[in-house]
């Protein structure tokens, strides 16, 4: 089992705005993160189920929510279009993607919500593992920062 790297008693409840405007930001930018509990991780690679709590690096106690900064991976090399299967099944994302803002209201980043369904679309099979995934919005004169997500799975 992975050691803690976090004091006893440390709950990791970041807001939406945390997690866009600190977390990823510092991690897009190279800059050191202070606490280091979002690890890195190829996340369709794995399936929602085999994500253990020792990946993560907050606290001992059972976690219903695990935090990690995962790549997009892209369906076609030249193409935008994400490909967010694996093995045993795919993430479709529901709804529409929620703005994330700053304490002076400006936009900062976006959040999709996405279930995983085991099979192959369109006929899987819907699963209570649902992901959050945070990505930064970009400015104007510049592409957006399309290859680091911060990714939130809960079942």
């Amino acid at each position: 089992m992975m050691e803690s790297s976090v004091p006893p008693g440390f709950r990791f409840h970041p807001t939406d705005e945390e997690l866009v405007g600190y977390y990823l930001r510092k991690k897009v930018a190279s800059q050191k993160i202070d606490l280091d509990v979002i690890t890195d991780i190829d996340l369709y690679r794995i399936e929602p189920w085999d994500l253990q709590a020792e990946r993560c690096r907050i606290g001992y106690e059972e976690q219903k929510e695990w935090y990690f900064f995962s790549h997009k991976d892209k369906k076609y090399p030249t193409g935008t279009r994400t490909n967010r299967a694996t093995m045993a099944g795919f993430w479709k994302a529901t709804g529409r993607d929620k703005a994330v803002y700053d304490n002076k209201s400006k936009l900062i980043g976006m959040r999709k919500t996405l279930v995983f369904y085991k099979g192959r679309a369109p006929n899987g099979h819907k699963t209570d593992w649902i992901m959050h995934e945070y990505r930064l919005e970009s400015d104007d004169n510049r592409p957006p920062q399309a290859s680091t997500h911060i990714i939130s799975i809960f079942n």
